[in-house]
């Protein structure tokens, strides 16, 4: 069976260099700048929904694809900033941004492209030995970064969660997190990753070769 959630077309965003955010994965956030912190109070007492996109190096501009995250912790500190954890729900794609009324910035964005986030559906479940091959490569990527994660307890998450959740920790650019941001299928997402680890691993071995 499937099921589809209606979002708002028109939503608050959080502009943020080098934060790829993906959905299904949490995402806490230390809030402190005065526009924000309005942006999470109007969201918070609105319906708990903002969007999370990574803006462009040296520019007010900001990729057009990110991610729709409701706010599931909401505590304010002593001096006045606000510390908050999103949970992902659906990326979307931005059409426009909406005439400045707030000290934040809102877009009118569009989630059609982005169905696969919503529908459960097991028709979206990767085949186990593809599975197995990526986290095998992940756990061998990670350990020559000297990453720690908690393998058994990643396991117990569903593929979506565990593609999404080494897309956004693994230490590659946030070019290439933008890029599996952007590719819609699941099974094109894993292959891409797959293909981002390998290209490091290779570089690595290369590297002790050469030493």
């Amino acid at each position: 069976m499937s099921m589809k959630e209606e979002f708002p077309k028109i939503i608050p965003v959080f502009p943020l260099n080098g934060v790829i955010y993906f959905p299904k994965t949490n995402l806490p956030l230390n809030i402190f700048e005065e526009r924000y912190l309005e942006l999470v109070d109007d969201a918070y007492k609105k319906d708990k929904l903002m969007g999370m996109v990574q803006s462009k190096k040296d520019s007010n501009s900001v990729y057009q694809v990110g991610c729709l995250g409701k706010i599931s912790d909401y505590n304010k500190t002593k001096d006045g900033r606000l510390l908050i954890n999103l949970t992902g729900l659906t990326r979307f794609e931005i059409k426009k941004e909406i005439i400045k009324t707030k000290k934040y910035r809102e877009f009118q964005v569009d989630y059609d492209k982005f169905d696969e986030d919503k529908i459960i559906d097991k028709k979206y479940i990767l085949k186990k030995e593809n599975m197995d091959f990526l986290l095998k490569k992940s756990k061998l990527f990670f350990e020559k970064n000297g990453l720690l994660l908690n393998w058994k307890e990643f396991e117990k998450l569903d593929q979506n969660q565990q593609v999404n959740t080494i897309s956004m920790i693994a230490p590659i650019s946030n070019e290439e997190k933008q890029k599996l941001l952007e590719t819609i299928a699941l099974n094109d997402k894993s292959i891409t990753l797959l293909n981002i680890i390998e290209f490091y691993l290779h570089e690595t071995n290369q590297k002790l070769r050469l030493q």
